[in-house]
């Protein structure tokens, strides 16, 4: 057997080429958001050169309507989109899971409440449901954030259902309950891991979908105010100069995109890995 044949036997079959440029991508939309100042450490919402410049050397996305470099709002609206969105995953995750496993794990009328409610959250359409609970709960990135993540609680609570049915009737678990085990411990060692890998993947799915909604909603008005650089409200601004300046939409909706498709991949790829 050849050294190149014994690697790729060796490497995992999720860990591709595209899940590693993929992990990169998302590592570096990570990296802006932490670390804005070190990628771009002008001041975001300042002047620095005649307005509307194309794309150059000195202004890699060019500048918008009043002289702000774009490449420069763009990082620093990475600080923006990317916790929030991340918050909007957790919030999902964690009150999904709850619902899930207290629905797949107790059964009986318990299972079918829940289940009726995650069936009418899934019914709404998903803009529609964060655009109500961001009018309630007020404009702003966290409060789309805390939208975004309510409109993916029934998600969650799906599938971590789906599982824990499944796992609940496996053989060691039956095991775990002879010899001893209260419900509580079963659920806490043996349920609970063998249920969470798939959760994971869609963790990660979830994390590009709530960026997509957050700057959705910013474009649509209700995130964060301007001059505060964010995704959506970027893409915003730039509307009115699609014919003139096709840099100012066009430059932060590809990063909007390149990372959505990254986390898309990287979400396949762990989905891979659970099998």
């Amino acid at each position: 057997m050849s050294t190149v044949e014994a690697s790729r036997r060796a490497r995992p079959a999720w860990l591709t080429a595209g899940a590693v440029v993929s992990g990169v991508i998302v590592l570096v939309a990570i990296a802006w958001a932490v670390f804005p100042g070190l990628f771009a450490p002008g001041d975001p919402t300042a002047s620095v050169a005649p307005s509307l410049q194309a794309p150059s050397g000195a202004h890699w996305f060019g500048t918008d309507a009043t002289g702000r470099d774009v490449f420069t709002r763009v990082v620093h609206g990475a600080a923006q989109s990317v916790p929030a969105a991340l918050v909007a995953v957790v919030v999902g995750f964690v009150a999904g899971t709850l619902l899930g496993v207290t629905a797949g794990a107790t059964g009986g009328a318990v299972d079918e409440v829940i289940m009726r409610v995650v069936d009418v959250l899934l019914a709404i359409p998903a803009l529609l449901l964060s655009l109500s609970v961001v009018i309630i709960l007020g404009f702003g990135t966290m409060p789309a954030a805390l939208a975004v993540g309510v409109t993916s609680i029934a998600t969650f609570a799906r599938l971590v259902r789906s599982q824990v049915v499944s796992v609940r009737v496996s053989e060691y678990v039956e095991a775990a309950y002879g010899s001893g085990g209260t419900f509580l411990s079963v659920l806490w060692r043996h349920i609970l891991p063998n249920s969470l890998t798939p959760v994971i993947a869609l963790a990660a799915l979830q994390l590009g979908s709530a960026i997509l909604q957050i700057s959705t909603l910013g474009f649509l008005g209700y995130g964060a105010p301007p001059p505060t650089p964010e995704w959506g409200l970027l893409i915003a601004e730039g509307r009115d100069y699609v014919a003139t300046a096709w840099w100012l939409t066009v430059l932060p909706g590809a990063v909007v995109a390149v990372v959505v498709i990254a986390t898309n991949q990287l979400s396949r790829a762990l989905g891979r890995s659970a099998r």
